[in-house]
């Protein structure tokens, strides 16, 4: 199955749920639910994702994993230490709907990833779920996971006016753009993450 819809419709029956009562539970109208259903809409939030999958009473991976081939059975654990955990042979690729990546053309491998117990992640909290795609070299502005001297760590990346990486982190001490160091180099991509609301 790779729509979103027909999972989501999936996952209700298998709940007990009609429409009205999932978006009761969700905090939408029943129609968003047919429309979500329907694939009419194809742009669900994060938030929205995290409260569908509350609702539904499974795992928010249950709504990303592509049931038409066996992938998914828990997300990779991303820690500080190299290397990144897609380059285990055994790790498991995700196929994500095109509606998570809202604005983002991404046509290569997906992993989906969250924090190994006890690590901490600029942009990547304790129980979030990220969605990455290895890279080999930096291609536009955004977040991505860069190896470096230091073990592996989540930055904003931007070309600077002379053409060299500039590195920000989401911390007040590291927000300030500055140069990427000579041996760091970005290794994935950030191209979605869940949180858990209040988070």
């Amino acid at each position: 199955m790779h729509a979103l819809g027909p999972r989501i419709k999936q996952l209700r029956l298998e709940a007990s749920l009609n429409k009205a009562a999932l978006a009761r539970k969700v905090g939408v109208s029943d129609v968003t639910i047919s429309y979500w259903e329907s694939g009419a809409i194809k742009q669900i939030g994060h938030e929205r994702l995290v409260a569908l999958a509350d609702a539904l009473g499974c795992p928010l991976r249950r709504l990303l994993e592509d049931d038409s081939v066996d992938t998914l059975s828990t997300p990779l654990y991303l820690s500080s230490h190299p290397p990144a955990p897609w380059h285990d042979p055994n790790a498991n690729r995700i196929t994500l709907p095109e509606s998570f990546l809202a604005g983002i053309n991404w046509q290569g491998e997906c992993y989906l990833v969250t924090p190994a117990p006890g690590e901490r992640f600029d942009y990547l909290d304790s129980g979030d779920l990220a969605a990455f795609g290895p890279i080999d070299t930096f291609d536009q502005p955004g977040r991505y996971l860069i190896e470096g001297a230091l073990g592996l760590f989540i930055g904003q990346l931007e070309r600077g006016h002379g053409g060299e990486l500039l590195y920000s982190g989401e911390k007040a001490a590291t927000a300030q753009a500055r140069p990427l160091q000579k041996d760091d180099h970005p290794v994935g991509r950030l191209l979605a993450r869940w949180r858990q609301e209040g988070s």
